[in-house]
């Protein structure tokens, strides 16, 4: 009976199996972001719509709105599209990352 209590770690974690991929924080698989020919969204507001058409032309999959006055985070994500406001809430400059 003890052999059998001492080898049943050893069986369970036989039985383990490892993740067959590493998720990487900032990687969405199928997303990576493509800020050219975005410049048809400067000026215009900055809605739901908006950001769900801008996601869409990107690729991104994930939208960050920055409004005036906002800190952002200095980490790098492939798959995110960060939109600039002006105080008026219109569209002043969107990149990737």
């Amino acid at each position: 009976m003890r052999k059998v209590v001492l080898l049943a770690p050893a069986l369970l974690a036989a039985c383990a199996t490892a993740p067959t991929t590493t998720p990487v924080h900032g990687l969405t698989p199928g997303h990576k972001c493509e800020a050219a020919g975005t410049d048809r969204f400067i000026g215009q507001g900055g809605t739901k719509s908006t950001g769900e058409a801008i996601k869409r032309a990107t690729n991104a999959a994930v939208l960050r709105w920055a409004p005036p006055g906002v800190m952002l985070t200095m980490d790098f994500r492939e798959d995110r599209v960060t939109v600039y406001l002006a105080p008026d809430k219109k569209i002043t400059k969107i990149n990737c990352g």
